[in-house]
């Protein structure tokens, strides 16, 4: 157990300071090995085909690449050539000229709200959404730290958990439980709206407060040369790639899965330059730092999956599994602090749930225990600690995408992405607990 949660707090703690996570993720997962007696090489057991550090660590960084690769760099052109096209500065104008500059940041939110219950990869979203809300923030002269919460914000709270959202995070309890996408919709709809407005009220206390203190929107060499509103696309044409991605993936997504989000991204893509072609500055360019955007993104997140990978084959780990799954009191308790304890071990919210659910299902349905309850509170609770620092798509939105630094970025994006789910998950509990 020391070595199992040891791992996990040296791993925050040496993400936190800033190190390399391809360094800090494989060290970690070799003292939460050899603490809990795993051999390190296959070459050292008897027949080479059981647990051990090095397999265990690299089934989990390989598989993940090789499940997302292609929605990672179709994600990150698509983002690339939107910026590299000024779309995306020219839908930001378009919004803030309808919304107000007061209200960036909604803006932001609602567009990653539409895309992820539209079915499109949160990781996608961020890449996607990314030069949107680079232009925005910009504009509206706002803490670029706060970038990173404002996308998890809008797309791993209030949408990717809710009834009827395309997520896998909503329909691997479908599996386990026989229910539906619309489980619990009732209690699902209120606590969407208690997590929306709440969180953005405490998104936009956190801004007002920094701002409050002198701090405005910092440009940096690396970022995207602001071109005059006149030669800018038209924002109503930009905004159809957008509609292309959301479109496709849900009229793919039955049939394809995640892998819908290959060719919606590649429509994307083809759709903004067909549409805005003659407004490129070079497109070779943005192809080649989207394709190298994408490799750093997938691999920290990779290095991630398989500390998760490590964590999974010890014997610490079944215990841990075993005590959080027969915690007394209301079953919906323990099945929504089971998940939300795996999937931060983890770092990975459907990886919660996936181990969790085969456990907690029979048992919990044999207690008699509403399968539609269990899978509204145990949905929302994967969404919480699996952000905490090392979570893959932390890691990804904070460093890879935006540039920022976990001291910096965490702070609100840990505010918004783990604290308002797990206040979800409690809402929910209550709820079906008062018979709603």
């Amino acid at each position: 157990m020391i070595g199992m949660f040891g791992g996990l707090a040296l791993l925050v703690f040496l993400t936190m300071r800033g190190m390399n996570l391809l360094i800090a993720a494989p060290l970690t997962a070799l003292f939460v090995a050899v603490l809990n007696g795993l051999p390190l090489f296959p070459q050292l057991l008897e027949d080479e085909s059981g647990v051990n550090y090095l397999t265990n660590y690299m089934d989990g960084f390989t598989s993940f690449i090789g499940s997302w690769y292609l929605m990672f760099l179709t994600g990150a052109i698509f983002g690339k050539v939107m910026e590299d096209s000024g779309a995306a500065d020219s839908v930001s104008q378009w919004i803030v000229g309808k919304i107000g500059m007061k209200r960036a940041a909604l803006a932001i939110v609602i567009a990653c709200a539409v895309l992820t219950y539209g079915g499109v990869s949160l990781f996608v979203v961020a890449f996607s959404v990314y030069p949107m809300a680079l232009s925005l923030f910009k504009q509206a002269d706002l803490p670029r730290r706060f970038i990173p919460a404002t996308l998890a914000f809008g797309s791993t709270t209030f949408t990717m958990t809710s009834a009827g959202s395309p997520e896998i995070q909503n329909w691997i309890p479908i599996e386990f439980l026989n229910t539906t996408p619309y489980a619990g919709w009732e209690v699902s709809l209120i606590v969407a709206v208690f997590m929306m407005v709440f969180g953005y009220w405490w998104l936009t206390k956190m801004i007002n407060k920094a701002k409050s203190k002198g701090e405005h929107f910092v440009s940096r060499p690396t970022d995207p040369t602001a071109e005059p509103s006149s030669k800018l696309p038209n924002p109503l044409l930009s905004m159809i790639p957008l509609l292309v991605v959301l479109i496709v993936s849900f009229i793919f997504h039955d049939i394809l899965g995640t892998s819908a989000l290959i060719i919606a991204l590649s429509g994307g893509i083809l759709a903004t330059y067909i549409i805005n072609r003659k407004y490129f500055h070079n497109l070779a360019k943005a192809f080649g730092d989207g394709a190298m955007g994408a490799v750093i993104a997938i691999a920290n997140t990779a290095a991630v999956v398989g500390f998760g990978g490590v964590v999974k084959a010890t014997p610490s780990f079944e215990a841990a599994v075993n005590v959080m799954t027969d915690i007394p009191g209301s079953p919906l308790i323990g099945g929504a602090l089971a998940v939300a304890v795996i999937a931060g071990l983890t770092g990975s919210s459907s990886g919660g749930q996936a181990i969790a659910l085969p456990l907690l299902a029979p048992h919990y349905l044999d207690m008699g225990v509403d399968a539609e309850e269990l899978h509204r509170t145990v949905a929302i609770s994967s969404g919480s600690l699996d952000s905490l620092p090392q979570g893959g798509y932390v890691v990804t939105t904070i460093r890879s995408i935006a540039g920022e630094t976990h001291k910096d970025a965490y702070p609100a994006f840990g505010a918004l992405s783990v604290v308002v789910p797990l206040l979800g998950a409690a809402l929910a509990v209550v709820l079906f607990s008062l018979g709603l």
